[in-house]
Parts: structure tokens; C-alpha cells; sequence
């Protein structure tokens, strides 16, 4: 037995309100998923000028239980040797903060680029100019600067050595004028207390769960980390770039967290800002769609 066609009308009523239909389910079905997406950031740098990378070394103070200025070459070089196409320079670490120490401040008409060829620090290293002739001939002094350093504020008499054309034009010079990596890192101890808003679990009197936001007072202790990159040209000495971040983590007072543990786990959010500035990064993240 053969049933009778429905008419060609009713056919169309019928899909459309079928579709209808599977539209309104999927818009309002719980089902979703996810679409990984990529965002690339072009660099803030223009380093084809430069094959050769030198991450010189840092001034940097905080927290004692760190080599704050070693660990950062350490991390920097092998980040970069990974995801830049500039060859990292194997070299000694500069110790910055003896440097500059021993850096004079010109208060006459000499400039730091009036530096005699022949002075050295006691690394070896080109030490920073202090003029042809002598420091009362040129009034030149020496200014104090503080070598334990415990805050931003003490880091900020440092800044004149970046500026000192003449001395990172020598080491350009000793390592064939490669792009310069340097600058300050304060990583110190961090504590605070207030007034804490955070998520708690709770059950009604049939047992079902529910997470309501809770206000407490607490104390709590972590680290700061503090770091400025400076990018100075190793042909001339100049500065090309700088930038600064900073990044805190906290913790219950009761929690007991290393701070070499809490140190990595800063950088390793400021390693692709850094990293962002010579070379194009993708940016990975997700999209979510209904179903």
C-alpha cells in the first residue's frame, strides 16, 4: 500500500520548522567547544642588524637567597637561544653593581666619552670611563652609590650607567658589536594583609553544593619582581629600547614557598613580553562556540 504524497507546501512547512527546531536546541543546548587561535605580535625591535645577542648582565639586589643577576642571564640566554634567530654569546657575566661603582659622575666639561683607553676593572672587563686626565684635573667625583640593594629607589642611582655610551661601545667591541642586553632586577619580599575576597563551598539542608564568595582578613607573604630590559646597540653604545614590568605573587603567611621557586614563577610570565621585543611571537589562546 502506497500513501498519498504530502503536498509540496506542506514538505517546506515541515523542514522549515524542523530547522527551526535544531536551531533553537543548539542555541540553547549546554554543548560547547573550543577553537584554539593563534595572535602574532610583530617586534618592537629591528634587529637585522645584528647576528650576535650578549646578555650582558644586570644590577640587581632583593632578596639575598637569590643570585638575582645570574640566574637572569641564565634564563634569558637559554630562552633565547631556543626562540631567536640571534646566536647567544657565551661570555662571563658582567657584575654591573662593582662596575658602576667604580663609575666617576663628571661635573665639569669632560663627558664619559672623553675615557682613557687603558682603565679596567678588576674583572677585566673595559671598567666605566672617568675622562684623560685626572678626577681633580676633570672635576670628576665618584658617586656613592648604594651596594646593598633593598628597593627601587636604590636602583635608580644605577641608571647613569646605561648611559654610558663609551663604556658599552668598548664591550660592543670586545664581542664584534652585537645587540646588548642589560639593565636592573629588584626581586624582593613582598608582604601584606587586608581584607580577602575568595570562593568557599557550601551545602544547604538537601546536601547541594553552592560556592558563594567569602570576605576575610588575611595576611599574606610572596615576592616582587621587578625587572627593566635595556637593549643598547653594541656599534654605537646607545640605547635602542627599554622596558619595565612588574610582576607579585602571594601566598597564606602559613605557606612556605622557596624564593628561587617564586622567582621562576615571575619570569616565566615576563619572558615572552621580553622575548616580544626581537623577534615575532604568536600569542596562543581559544575561542569558544555553540555547537
Amino acid at each position: 500500500m502506497t500513501g498519498r504524497a504530502l503536498p509540496k507546501t506542506s514538505r517546506l512547512a515541515l523542514t522549515a520548522a524542523a530547522t527551526l527546531i535544531a536551531a533553537f536546541a543548539l542555541a540553547c543546548g549546554p554543548d560547547t567547544y573550543e577553537i584554539p587561535i593563534e595572535t602574532p605580535i610583530q617586534p618592537k625591535l629591528d634587529v637585522s642588524a645584528f647576528q650576535r645577542v650578549l646578555v650582558a648582565g644586570f644590577v640587581a639586589g632583593g632578596n639575598e637567597d637569590v643570585d638575582t643577576n645570574q640566574e637572569t642571564v641564565r634564563l634569558l640566554r637559554s630562552q633565547l637561544r631556543t626562540k631567536s634567530s640571534l646566536r647567544v654569546i657565551d661570555a662571563d657575566i658582567l657584575p654591573l653593581v662593582e662596575v658602576a661603582q667604580d663609575q666617576p659622575t663628571t661635573t665639569g666639561a669632560a663627558g664619559n666619552d672623553s675615557a682613557a683607553g687603558s682603565d679596567h676593572a678588576s674583572n677585566g672587563r673595559p671598567s666605566a670611563p672617568t675622562g684623560a686626565g685626572g678626577a681633580a684635573d676633570r672635576g670628576t667625583q665618584t658617586l656613592a652609590l648604594p651596594k646593598n640593594i633593598k628597593d627601587e629607589k636604590d636602583l635608580e642611582p644605577y641608571e647613569r650607567l646605561f648611559a654610558n655610551t663609551a663604556y658599552w661601545k668598548r664591550i660592543g667591541e670586545e664581542f664584534q658589536n652585537p645587540l646588548i642586553v642589560t639593565g636592573t632586577v629588584l626581586f624582593a619580599n613582598r608582604s601584606t594583609s587586608g581584607i580577602v575576597q575568595r570562593d568557599q563551598e557550601v551545602f544547604d539542608n538537601r546536601g547541594v553544593r553552592r560556592v558563594v564568595p567569602v570576605r576575610t582578613y588575611m595576611e599574606r607573604k610572596g615576592f616582587l619582581l621587578r625587572p627593566k630590559f635595556v637593549f643598547i646597540d653594541g656599534r654605537t653604545g646607545a640605547t635602542m629600547y627599554s622596558e619595565s614590568y612588574r610582576e607579585e605573587v602571594l601566598y597564606n603567611a602559613q605557606q612556605n614557598t622557596p624564593a628561587l621557586s617564586s622567582y621562576f614563577e615571575l619570569m616565566d610570565r615576563l619572558v615572552p613580553n621580553f622575548l616580544s621585543a626581537l623577534s615575532s611571537q604568536k600569542i596562543k589562546g581559544t575561542r569558544v562556540l555553540l555547537k
